[in-house]
């Protein structure tokens, strides 16, 4: 396999990239080898040796703790529990939540054989018996595995004194109801509040 055929094979195997993605990828990135090529390939390399898992919420950063948990501006007594790093990414750029985060590194799930040990589930009960902690927001999908695991994360810490709550489900900001699945009118009307 030659140098090109070598990047586009790995490219490919990027979420969202098929074979012919990652040929016109290749190919724009060598038209743009100094401008973004090398570039790139010395961010990759640099984060490759530096990026790693946070010790204490399981984000990935170049610092450990990471840059949210070092943050003593966010509060410290709600933790949003979410499957994965990217959940993280998309809450912050929301901008809607300023506390801190767990990172499970999953979801329990029979058919793929993830259970309670391959999670980062230890780390969020030791996190949760803090005495600064009152709330522990549980940031699922709403899959059978991402209600599986919420049930299950609600098991282990309800013998603490905190308040356990899950992501509000319903119609999203300009959903229109002709459009919406069943299950999600259906939580829309359960969870319906007042004006």
């Amino acid at each position: 396999m030659d140098e090109l055929d070598r990047v586009m094979h790995y490219l490919a195997k990027l979420p969202g990239l098929g074979p012919r993605s990652a040929r016109r990828a290749v190919l724009h990135l060598l038209r743009k080898r100094e401008t973004l090529m090398h570039p790139l390939a010395d961010a990759l390399g640099a984060a490759a040796e530096a990026v790693r898992d946070c010790s204490v919420c399981g984000n990935l950063d170049a610092s450990d703790p990471c840059h949210i948990c070092k943050d003593e501006s966010r509060d410290g007594s709600v933790i949003c529990v979410v499957e994965d790093v990217g959940d993280v990414w998309a809450l912050e750029r929301a901008g809607a939540f300023k506390g801190r985060y767990h990172v499970l590194g999953g979801l329990l799930s029979a058919l793929d054989g993830v259970g309670p040990d391959d999670l980062n589930l230890d780390g969020l009960i030791s996190r949760s018996g803090a005495p600064e902690v009152k709330e522990v927001i549980l940031a699922m999908d709403a899959t059978v595995d991402g209600q599986t695991t919420a049930h299950y994360i609600s098991d282990r810490l309800a013998g603490l004194d905190i308040s356990i709550t899950r992501l509000a489900r319903g119609v999203p900001v300009g959903g229109e109801l002709d459009f919406l699945d069943d299950g999600t009118l259906t939580q829309a009307l359960k969870a319906r509040r007042a004006l």
